[in-house]
């Protein structure tokens, strides 16, 4: 068996092995809570997520966006933590729905995500991580919008 062979078979052969206890299932957050699509603030569309728990502050879940988003049609996004998290969901007032986005993060899954989000006027961007012990920890940032990004 030449090497090229021996590797492809090993390679396989590994996968096989690992792959069956990897668990890479998403919850599908619009069909499982689809009231917490619908509200139209944060706080309402929290509840509707992740139900009463109290929110945590915390400085471990880093929000990176610009203080003032000259054009809200293209704001960039970063959201980092090293916190054990099963979830992260980004909310903002200033559109009528206000849940942006939801993330599911697998088991020992990194959280350093990159994305752009729409917003037509000046709100607060919040960020809401559930940890797999339930916990759910916040932080936010204002972003100030010259041009709304929502037909505004």
């Amino acid at each position: 068996m030449d090497r090229r062979k021996f590797l492809g078979v090993g390679l396989a052969a590994f996968a096989a092995i690992v792959a069956p206890g990897t668990n890479l299932r998403a919850m599908d957050f619009r069909a499982e809570k689809p009231k917490a699509w619908e509200a139209e603030k944060s706080v309402d569309a929290i509840k509707e997520l992740y139900g009463s728990a109290g929110l945590k502050k915390t400085d471990k879940i880093k929000l990176t966006a610009p203080k003032l988003a000259e054009n809200g049609g293209s704001i960039p996004i970063n959201i980092k933590s090293k916190l054990d998290l099963e979830s992260v969901a980004i909310f903002q007032d200033a559109n009528p729905r206000s849940l942006t986005a939801v993330f599911t993060v697998a088991a020992g899954g990194i959280i350093d995500y990159d994305f752009r989000i729409k917003m037509r006027q000046t709100a607060l961007v919040t960020i809401v991580g559930k940890g797999r012990d339930g916990t759910l920890y916040t932080t936010g940032k204002e972003i100030d919008v010259s041009i709304g990004g929502c037909g505004g």
